[in-house]
């Protein structure tokens, strides 16, 4: 004689809300930063606030290569999801700075670089500009397009530009568009900024809290 089989045993069963909450794997991913300048790429990159996420700036004032290595180094002091490598083309030789790029991509790093500099990527706040200019002229728009004298160390200078932060992104990735396949020792201006400010703007939105179909 075959026992009668309970329906409710074949039913999936619930998990408890606590051991639900254990389970999500949702989570802020950790970032390490490490800039090439001393204060203008570090003032800019620490005034992300992005809750739960840990962001570690590094300004050491070296060149690309120098860089790389010490990103490399930094990484092991901490657990980080992401690392991304700052730096700028300045008067480095076409060969040394694309080497730069290629071995931070070949050791599992991000690279935001500029072509020629940093200021570059804040004039796209303002204005879509694909031709070279000399890095000085980068200073004189930013301060005509401000309104004030720009200066490299300016600590509210996200603030200022923050409200035009998705029209510099746009300016950016047409600006890489122009530039198929790149060859970022030679495609001035361009620059990559956009691609660390997106993954962070990532972070900064509300976790979903939302695992296998289950919500909340």
């Amino acid at each position: 004689m075959v026992a009668k089989q309970n329906k409710s045993q074949f039913l999936p069963r619930k998990r408890p809300y606590m051991q639900r909450q254990l389970d999500q794997v949702e989570t802020r991913q950790r970032f390490l930063i490490v800039c090439e300048g001393k204060k203008t790429e570090p003032k800019y990159f620490e005034r992300f606030r992005v809750p739960g996420l840990v962001v570690r700036i590094e300004g050491i004032g070296m060149n690309t290569l120098r860089l790389v290595d010490e990103a490399m180094k930094t990484r092991n002091d901490g657990e980080y999801d992401q690392v991304w490598c700052v730096f700028d083309k300045d008067d480095f030789p076409i060969d040394h700075f694309e080497n730069a790029i290629k071995r931070a991509i070949d050791n599992g790093m991000h690279v935001a670089y500029s072509n020629q500099a940093f200021e570059l990527w804040y004039v796209l706040h303002f204005e879509y500009l694909n031709s070279a200019i000399d890095r000085r002229a980068y200073m004189e728009k930013l301060s005509f397009h401000l309104g004030f004298e720009y200066k490299k160390n300016d600590p509210n200078i996200y603030e200022v530009l923050k409200c035009k932060i998705e029209t510099a992104i746009r300016n950016a990735e047409r600006l890489m568009q122009e530039y198929q396949p790149p060859h970022p020792g030679i495609d001035d201006p361009s620059t990559t900024v956009y691609q660390l400010v997106k993954a962070l703007q990532e972070q900064a939105k509300p976790l979903s809290r939302t695992l296998k179909g289950e919500i909340f």
